[in-house]
C-alpha cells in the first residue's frame, strides 16, 4: 500500500502538481474540500483528466484534515495505491430524508459480495437520517461489516453540502467505496470529551430524528431556555450544545445527537439522527483541553498492533461542533492524533455534520456526532513481496 497526499490552497489543482500523486499509479482518491472546490467544476475537471482510471471519492467539508493539520478553504488529495486490496464504487440519489434508510441500501447491494472487508461512505449533510442510512445498509450487508465515513459539512450553515465521485458532485447524492481481500488491516476508535449538563429529560414525542417534546414541552422552547443568548444564533450554536442520549434507565447509551435544524413552527429539532420515544436527553458542552484528549483516546484505540506492509492511513471525520468549540486551537486535536499513530501514518479527513465508525472494532456501526472517528488501514505483506 502506498499513499501520496497533496494539500492545495485553492480550489484549482494545477495538472503538473498531481504529477507525485500519479506516479504511485492510485486506485483510489480521497478529496476533501471547501466549498469552493465544488462551486468551480474546473477542479473536478483537472482530477478526471489527470486520473481517469482512479476512483475519486470525497464530500465538502467545515475544515479539511491532512497530515499538515487543518485548513478552511482548501482542497486535499490523498492518492492510494493498494497492492492486494480490491476497490468497487456505489452511488445513489437521495431523493429526501425520508429516503435515507432504502438508499443505505441501495448502495450496500451494490457492493455486497463475500470478501467485502470494509465500506467507506460519504452522504450530503442536510435533509438526510443518517443512523436510517445505517440502519439500511445494515439490512443488506449486517451489523458486523465495518462501515465508515460521515456527512458532509459546509462550515455549519446547514445549507447546501456536496458528494463527489468520479463523475461528478451533487448535493443531493451519497457515494461510497468497498473495499475487499483478506490482507487488508484496520483499526477503529471513536470518543468524544464531552460533558453532561442540567437533568435528564424525557422524549415525549418525535417522529424519527425531528424531535418535538421533552417532557411534554416543545422540544424547541425547553432547547431556546438553556441556550439563553445563543439560541439567537440557531440551528449554529447548537453544535456548542449536543444531547447525549440515555436509555429509559437514564444510563448513558454512549451516543451524542447535534442538531441539524429547527423548526418554529412545530416547535421542533431536527437531529442529524434518530432518538426513540421514552428515551432520555442531557445537554453536554465541553472545554478543549477535554476534546484534544478524547481525541488522543480515539488514536490510541484505532491503532494498529500487528506489523503492516508499506504505508498506513488514518481516515478522520470529526465533528464541526468540536472545531467551533476549539478555535484557533482546532489544531491541537490533529496534533494529538498525529504523536499517537505516528510519522509513518498519513492523516486524511475532514469536519463533517456527523461520522459514521464503530465504537472499536467488532462493535456494530453508528452514526456519532460531536466525536473523532478514526480508522486506520493498512496491507499486510502478500506471498510476492
Amino acid at each position: 500500500m502506498r499513499i501520496r497526499q497533496l494539500c492545495l490552497p485553492n480550489s484549482r489543482p494545477a495538472a503538473e502538481r498531481l504529477q507525485p500523486l500519479r506516479a504511485i499509479d492510485p486506485q483510489l482518491l480521497l478529496v476533501f474540500g471547501a466549498l469552493d472546490f465544488f462551486a468551480d467544476t474546473q477542479g473536478l475537471a483537472t482530477l478526471q483528466a489527470a486520473f481517469p482510471d482512479s476512483l475519486l471519492l470525497g464530500c465538502s467539508t467545515a475544515g479539511e484534515i491532512s497530515s499538515q493539520g487543518v485548513d478552511d478553504h482548501s482542497t486535499v488529495v490523498t492518492a492510494i495505491h493498494f497492492a492486494h486490496t480490491r476497490v468497487q464504487p456505489a452511488v445513489t440519489p437521495l431523493h429526501d430524508m425520508a429516503d435515507s434508510a432504502a438508499a443505505g441500501a441501495r448502495l450496500a447491494r451494490q457492493l455486497a459480495a463475500d470478501d467485502l472487508q470494509m465500506v467507506l461512505v460519504l452522504g450530503q449533510g442536510v435533509a438526510i437520517n443518517g443512523s436510517a442510512l445505517l440502519q439500511g445498509i445494515s439490512s443488506v450487508l449486517g451489523t458486523r461489516l465495518p462501515v465508515v465515513g460521515g456527512l458532509a459539512g459546509d462550515n455549519a450553515a446547514f445549507s447546501r453540502t456536496f458528494t463527489l465521485n468520479e463523475h461528478g458532485s451533487s448535493d443531493h447524492q451519497l457515494v461510497a467505496v468497498g473495499l475487499y481481500g483478506q490482507q487488508l488491516r484496520l483499526g477503529h476508535g471513536s470518543y468524544g470529551g464531552w460533558t453532561t449538563f442540567g437533568p435528564a429529560r424525557q422524549v415525549t414525542r418525535c417522529q424519527e430524528n425531528v424531535l418535538y417534546e421533552l417532557d411534554g414541552t416543545p422540544a424547541l422552547e425547553v432547547y431556546k431556555r438553556y441556550l439563553g443568548e445563543y439560541a439567537a444564533d440557531l440551528p449554529g450554536s447548537g453544535l456548542l450544545f449536543p444531547f447525549s442520549m440515555l436509555g429509559e434507565n437514564q444510563q448513558d447509551a454512549g451516543v451524542i445527537r447535534t442538531i441539524l435544524g429547527v423548526d418554529e413552527a412545530s416547535g421542533s429539532l431536527t437531529l442529524a439522527g434518530e432518538v426513540h420515544t421514552g428515551c432520555y436527553l442531557k445537554l453536554m458542552h465541553a472545554s478543549t483541553d477535554n476534546l484534544v484528549h478524547g481525541a488522543e483516546q480515539a488514536a490510541s484505540a484505532a491503532s494498529l498492533a500487528q506489523p503492516v506492509h508499506g504505508d498506513s492511513l488514518a481516515l478522520l471525520v470529526s465533528c464541526v461542533g468540536r472545531k467551533l468549540v476549539m478555535g484557533d486551537r482546532v489544531d491541537e486535536e490533529i496534533e494529538a492524533v498525529a504523536d499517537e499513530l505516528g510519522s509513518h501514518t498519513v492523516l486524511a479527513g475532514f469536519y463533517s455534520n456527523g461520522e459514521i465508525s464503530p465504537f472499536a472494532p467488532g462493535q456494530p456501526c453508528r452514526l456519532h456526532n460531536q466525536t473523532m472517528t478514526i480508522t486506520t488501514l493498512a496491507e499486510t505483506a502478500g506471498a510476492h513481496d
